[in-house]
């Protein structure tokens, strides 16, 4: 019975409270909450866990360099915390803090329970420690410099009495446990890696500090000082459930389903400290970590010292200055980069250029263009509403149902880069169906039932795809959402049925969610880092300098319209409002040729336009595409076909 009651429990690491978000804290907790969301749209309960580790030396340490009391300090900056991850659409359903009574008291049982049974002992420590990564390391570990080996800071030696806790005697039932689980560590090439930590021999770590009054006591023995951090650290995840408070019913949440965190904390402590602590105390152990990559800046690992960390907030905050979308949206596209690009296996390369890339690509000319283009025509073609008799072909809704599959397995095995391809292909899908099927030139021809056919399958397409981005982008779903004139997001198995929309159902009218970036916008948009007054310039080029595929061009949808009419923008010396006739779709662009050209020069004109562009909100005006034109001498020059050719026609 007690199984049908578990809830699905999501944690990520508690993160040190001695500086600010950044990108690679932002990335772990956006994984956790995609995946939270995710289950939960799975008609699952889940528990989701964050919080902030207090108790370290070093949060004390910056606490006196700022002047302020420590408690005080970790007060102001959890709530800096808990505000980021609200703002970043962040959905957690306990926020713990090493610091709460509740914390400390499981960590000084847990301490005694394991002293009794001679799990810990009483030592002493001659060593080699990294304040800033908490860690000892062995002197066969440590060069002549005295540098930590895995940040660089310098060491110092330690000499002092201590508590051990005797990992060594679960090394082999550790490597049993691994073997006989190749799933509990993912992806494999972690699990590989703490193989190879655990083949090197386990030596018992010492758990607890002195020289510190900051942390959780060593109970029943003060003046041995503190109980180690990570020690300490890792307990919170058995703290969330009600341990020691709520008897057996703590086994409604426990064991975790899915632990993530970034690689470095995986092998050294959570997967080896961690399972033997929890196999001392003879409980079920997590059946799932995860660690990802890190993300790294020009080739290194993000640093304050080297000004090269992002605070992902104001990232995200200059796109939605920088391209007019609103900053709900801009959050939502900065969640989508960091899983399209997310690192699992390897480490990733994180830059603006990439994010206004994806923003631009995957977002304005593909999912929002998808949407604004199949709203439009369904509005000047059938009133905004369904036809009636309109149906999804059975090829697509075959194709649609595999899509949507693999994005279920991809997201299960927190593969968020493969579930976004996978969900991408349906956008790709209709696209093409939308140049096969030519529903503009079905409506001029008289075949406005099968145009309506066709255009259904835009319809479905977006309300599927709806469902499938809301774990990844939550505000931008509840949009598509409202656009479809839906109550709610549809939940993942209901956003499956393939024919939901039915005849007569009322469409809203289409607005741009994400407005297109100009490319050349952050070689002046300075990102500051988070904790540091340096700023990150960005290095974006023009789009002349930037190298694309021929993949890439053939995302470019050009075709030949003919100018019906053109009038001024009201306001404007710049601009031209023109309707145009695309192959049988009127659609309107605003143009920036009013100083070169006259309305009355350019109606009749056969021009090139870029009809798969975003729409973009141009002074009022609703741009649906964008003219191509020479620039000679800041003058616009006109580009048209040698020979009149029907509308629509596509450049190649």
């Amino acid at each position: 019975m007690r199984d049908a009651m578990k809830r699905y429990y999501i944690t990520t690491p508690i993160y040190y409270v001695n500086s600010a978000p950044h990108i690679g804290t932002a990335l772990t907790t956006i994984v956790a909450d995609a995946c939270a969301r995710f289950h939960k749209r799975r008609g699952q309960e889940v528990y989701f866990l964050t919080g902030t580790d207090e108790n370290a030396p070093k949060v004390h340490r910056v606490a006196q360099e700022r002047g302020v009391p420590t408690q005080q300090f970790v007060d102001e900056m959890a709530e800096v915390f808990e505000r980021t991850w609200r703002a970043l659409h962040i959905e957690y359903d306990v926020f713990i803090r090493t610091t709460e009574a509740r914390h400390k008291r499981v960590v000084s049982e847990v301490f005694r329970r394991l002293r009794e049974q001679g799990d810990i002992y009483k030592g002493s420590y001659q060593g080699w420690y990294c304040i800033s990564c908490e860690t000892f390391f062995a002197s066969s570990k440590v060069g002549e410099a005295k540098t930590c080996p895995d940040c660089g800071k310098p060491l110092e030696w330690r000499d002092e009495p201590c508590y051990y806790f005797r990992l060594s005697a679960y090394e082999s039932r550790l490597k049993e446990h691994l073997l006989a689980h190749p799933s509990f560590i993912q992806p494999e090439v972690r699990l590989n890696e703490t193989l190879g930590f655990l083949n090197e021999g386990l030596q018992d770590v010492a758990v607890s500090r002195t020289g510190s009054e900051w942390g959780v006591p060593v109970p029943d023995d003060p003046d041995s000082g503190v109980v180690y951090v990570w020690f300490d650290a890792l307990l919170n995840y058995l703290t969330a459930t009600g341990w020691l408070e709520r008897g057996e019913a703590y086994l409604d949440i426990w064991p975790p389903d899915l632990q993530l965190m970034g690689k470095d904390i995986l092998p050294r402590f959570h997967a080896t400290i961690w399972p033997a602590m929890l196999m001392a105390l003879g409980l079920p152990l997590p059946k799932r970590l995860y660690g990802h990559g890190w993300w790294i800046v020009n080739k290194q690992k993000m640093s304050k010292s080297l000004g090269n960390v992002y605070a992902p907030l104001e990232v995200a905050g200059s796109l939605a200055q920088a391209s007019g979308c609103e900053l709900p949206y801009a959050i939502d596209a900065f969640r989508y980069y960091l899983l399209r690009e997310m690192p699992t296996d390897a480490d990733a390369e994180f830059s603006l250029e990439g994010f206004e890339a994806r923003y631009n690509g995957d977002l304005a000319n593909d999912l929002g263009n998808l949407l604004h283009r199949t709203l439009s025509m369904m509005h000047r073609y059938f009133e905004g509403r369904v036809p009636a008799g309109a149906r999804l072909d059975a090829g697509l809704a075959d194709l649609f149902a595999q899509q949507a599959a693999q994005v279920t397995e991809a997201f299960e095995a927190v593969d968020f880069p493969r579930g976004l391809r996978e969900a991408w292909q349906i956008i790709s899908a209709v696209n093409r169906y939308y140049d096969e099927q030519a529903p503009w030139t079905l409506m001029k021809q008289g075949h406005s039932e099968r145009a309506g056919q066709v255009l259904y399958a835009g319809l479905i397409a977006t309300r599927l795809l709806c469902g499938l981005i809301e774990p990844v982008m939550p505000q931008v779903a509840r949009a598509i959402a409202h656009q479809l004139n839906l109550d709610t997001v549809p939940c993942w198995s209901d956003a499956l049925v393939m024919n939901a929309l039915p005849t007569g159902h009322s469409l809203r009218t289409p607005k741009p969610i994400f407005p297109r970036l100009q490319a050349s916008h952050s070689t002046d948009t300075p990102v500051r880092t988070s904790g540091s007054d340096k700023t990150v310039q960005a290095t974006s080029t023009t789009a002349m300098q930037d190298m694309i595929t021929i993949d890439d061009f053939k995302r470019l949808q050009i075709r030949i319209a003919t100018v019906k009419a053109a009038e001024p923008v009201p306001k404007s010396t710049k601009l031209l409002k023109l309707t145009l006739d695309v192959g049988g779709e009127e659609r309107t662009i605003v143009a920036g040729i009013a100083e070169d050209y006259t309305p009355e020069q350019i109606v009749g004109k056969q021009i090139p336009v870029l009809v798969n562009l975003q729409p973009a909100l141009i002074r009022g005006i609703v741009s649906e595409g964008m003219m191509l034109a020479a620039d000679v001498d800041g003058k616009a020059v006109l580009l048209h076909p040698d020979r009149e050719v029907p509308s629509g026609s596509v450049v190649r």
